[in-house]
């Protein structure tokens, strides 16, 4: 079952922003997103009714909450979800695999933890695998349309790995993933609602087929089912062994794009993956096992 788990989420997660693209845009992608968010808020909040565990935040606690669900669930989905759509699926995954260079960069930040030597190893090759798999972009007409979306990537990245920072300390004061999860969606929800009503674009639910089953695959599938799964996996086998998933994003979203027909097989997407994947291994420490069992993993 333990592997079952593994290989559910790993592959869910690392399929994250081929869904996306999937999904398109019939509607603004602030719209596409609400929706994903208070289906999920809506879950988590009715498992939170139904579960009731323990470890409930208390009032001082609501700010670095709401940053948790701002920065990890509104703002850097949001980033990445455009990213998505004006570069490429395999390099949006790419940039994302990053975080495992970012976050512990932002714990060091915001939280003072250790940063080791091997972060900063893994960066660069993450850097490098981005770089070999963009270079081709660079001398063509869509290269300013990629590079924009590197940027924006890069920007969802970095506001998920503050919002990782914040997930942290709520872990360090015993706050139930649960409780953090429910409110942060709550949260996002309603920013991004917020959003969509100051946009006063027409809110209307696409009904292609498309469109529905990649909303219910970002939302009942990557965001509820997936999570519930890794928290049982956090509990058997820790959370840095479970991290260890984020280092193979690269692979699976390479390997899509390339299948959906978003890509072409060459050697820069097979060189940039496989350096993407090597570096976050480095960071991630994979031969380390004495790392703190608790490490933030977020993954859109």
């Amino acid at each position: 079952m333990t592997n079952f788990m593994y290989i559910f989420c790993l592959m869910v997660w690392g399929l994250n922003f081929i869904a996306v693209k999937i999904q398109g845009t019939p509607v603004s992608l602030e719209l596409s997103l609400t929706y994903r968010l208070v289906m999920t808020a809506f879950l988590f909040l009715v498992l939170v009714w139904f579960l009731k565990p323990k470890g409930r935040p208390r009032s001082k606690d609501f700010p670095f909450i709401i940053v948790f669900g701002v920065c990890n669930f509104a703002l850097s989905y949001l980033c990445l979800y455009y990213a998505t759509i004006l570069s490429s699926a395999a390099i949006v995954t790419l940039i994302f695999s990053l975080k495992v260079i970012l976050t512990p960069i932002a714990l060091r930040v915001f939280l003072k933890e250790k940063l080791y030597s091997r972060v900063l190893i893994g960066g660069i090759l993450g850097v490098f695998g981005v770089c070999v798999l963009i270079y081709p972009n660079l001398n063509n007409f869509q290269g300013l349309t990629d590079l924009k979306g590197i940027m924006i990537a890069l920007l969802g990245t970095i506001l998920t790995a503050v919002g990782d920072a914040s997930s942290a300390r709520n872990a360090n004061r015993k706050i139930n993933p649960i409780y953090a999860n429910a409110i942060g969606f709550t949260i996002a929800s309603i920013l991004m609602g917020v959003i969509v009503l100051f946009q006063r674009n027409k809110i209307i639910l696409p009904t292609t087929v498309t469109y529905l089953s990649a909303l219910l695959y970002l939302t009942l599938i990557a965001s509820f089912m997936a999570w519930l799964f890794y928290l049982k996996l956090v509990e058997k086998i820790g959370g840095a062994k479970s991290g260890y998933m984020v280092a193979l994003f690269p692979v699976i979203g390479g390997v899509a794009s390339v299948l959906i027909g978003e890509s072409t097989p060459s050697i820069y997407l097979v060189v940039g993956c496989l350096s993407s994947c090597i570096g976050a291994a480095i960071a991630l420490g994979v031969r380390n096992r004495s790392q703190n069992n608790n490490l933030p993993v977020n993954t859109n």
